[in-house]
């Protein structure tokens, strides 16, 4: 069929609406193309070796012995059993990054850990051995130090700007292969993960990689905001979510570790729990927000400021405590001596708290005997049955839970065993405290009540009928 003048100039015309579409579809979507040229010289691929540790006696109680004469190991050797294969050395792959000119680099803690040697590789593929200034197991970091002048840097930007939704690149060595470019969104900031209490990690869905480990995190203007340190996936690839390490919290860490050695961080001395829905209804609170105080530590700040059980901290120097595991990155960003600001609700009511923050010691768990007393055959409202705990007995006054029939206690879960310390504000240092309180219950509304099982104290919420 012949085409028509009318059919070509509509040809035409659909190939160049075809062409304005595609162009107005892709023209915000980013160009990586400057960024990784600028930014990939300073990122380094680094491998590490952990000698095998070789034990002679193997050889003589498996093998032929090491001082048998030549000539009967020529008659004879083929006879002796073999002993197990040798041991090789290990070697692990990760990625880092410059931060100084004079050689220092930022990689994750893991990457390195236990390593004999550790060989750092440039982008112009000279070969460097590394010393380790320092590590910190706690935020995943370490910081190491190459003999070299004039290196390429990275410029560092500033991780708390960073906004959900943002674009972000990864460069780094996955499967070894250097200085491989993927890139995705912010899909969450402050998260926090199993074990790992003083990082608000950055949540990406970057695809890392086994060997991305350690290498920075970039946003649009080629600045690292963050350093890629674990991946959550059921395949084992990068199928999953990615989380970095903030780059303020790793300069910080960084500083201290090239300064001192080691990391300190503040410590309130606090044990916490999340506020759920049930029990911020049963606090008086509006919606379910804060980290609630569920025991103070002996002789802690927080003792000494005047925080105790049951109070909710909702503020720390004017920055909101969304969720429980928000209150330890923020009080461990600060240093011994500093003075912070703590909004708390207690019994319904706000009020300010200046606490002195100390030093995070080396452990800070509390215990509690496990040792129960005889029961007291004796119920009440609540179906429980308790027991006074006898002096030395235990770190926390109560009343220990004997037995446990059907109504309130049941229901929340109450369960042998539990000491209870508190309810609806009041503390309970005895039996009689406990029956004067549970007496006065408010019915028809849900009461907080804090215990400690198996040394773990929490609240749970209390419905009353």
């Amino acid at each position: 069929m012949k085409m028509t003048l009318a059919m070509k100039r509509s040809l035409s015309l659909l190939t160049f609406l075809l062409a304005v579409s595609w162009t107005t579809a892709h023209a915000d979507l980013p160009d990586f193309r400057d960024l990784v040229k600028e930014s990939s010289p300073a990122v380094v691929n680094i491998s590490t070796v952990q000698h095998a540790q070789q034990n002679s006696a193997l050889s003589g109680q498996y093998g032929m012995p090491d001082d048998m004469p030549e000539i009967f190991r020529h008659f004879f050797g083929r006879q002796f059993p073999q002993g197990p294969a040798p041991r090789r050395d290990s070697n692990s792959l990760g990625s880092g990054f410059i931060v100084s000119d004079d050689g220092y680099i930022l990689t994750n803690n893991h990457v390195v850990q236990d390593a004999d040697e550790i060989i750092v590789r440039l982008n112009d593929r000279r070969e460097l051995e590394a010393v380790l200034i320092g590590a910190d197991p706690s935020s995943d970091l370490a910081v190491l130090k190459v003999d070299a002048d004039d290196l390429p840097t990275v410029e560092l930007g500033d991780s708390d700007k960073l906004d959900v939704g943002e674009w972000v690149v990864a460069i780094g060595s996955p499967f070894g292969f250097d200085y491989s470019v993927t890139a995705g969104i912010v899909s969450a900031k402050g998260r926090s993960l199993p074990n790992e209490n003083y990082v608000p990690f950055i949540q990406t869905d970057v695809a890392i990689n086994p060997g991305n480990s350690g290498g920075p995190l970039f946003n649009l203007d080629g600045q690292v905001v963050g350093i890629n340190s674990q991946i959550y996936t059921r395949s084992g690839g990068f199928m999953g979510v990615s989380f970095a390490i903030p780059i303020n919290v790793a300069m910080d860490v960084a500083e201290q570790l090239k300064s001192k050695g080691k990391v300190s961080r503040g410590w309130l001395g606090v044990v916490i729990q999340e506020v759920n829905k049930d029990l911020a209804e049963s606090f008086g609170l509006d919606r379910a927000a804060g980290a609630l105080v569920v025991q103070v530590v002996d002789g802690s700040p927080a003792e000494a400021s005047g925080l105790v059980s049951g109070d909710i901290i909702v503020k720390v120097n004017g920055k909101a405590v969304q969720l429980s595991s928000d209150l330890p990155h923020l009080i461990g960003r600060l240093r011994a001596g500093d003075t912070a600001k703590l909004s708390v609700v207690r019994a319904g009511k706000r009020k300010t708290i200046d606490v002195e923050i100390g030093a995070l010691p080396e452990s800070d768990e509390i215990q509690l005997s496990s040792n129960t007393p005889p029961a007291e055959r004796k119920s009440n409202r609540l179906g429980l049955v308790v027991s006074d705990i006898p002096a030395g007995k235990s770190a926390e006054q109560g009343v220990v839970v004997t037995d446990v029939n059907r109504g309130p206690a049941s229901m929340s879960g109450v369960i042998r065993g539990d000491v209870i310390t508190m309810i609806n504000g009041q503390r309970i240092s005895s039996v009689a405290d406990f029956e004067r309180v549970v007496k006065d219950l408010p019915g028809k509304r849900s009461v907080p009540m804090r215990i400690v099982r198996r040394g773990q104290a929490s609240f749970i919420p209390l419905r009353i009928d």
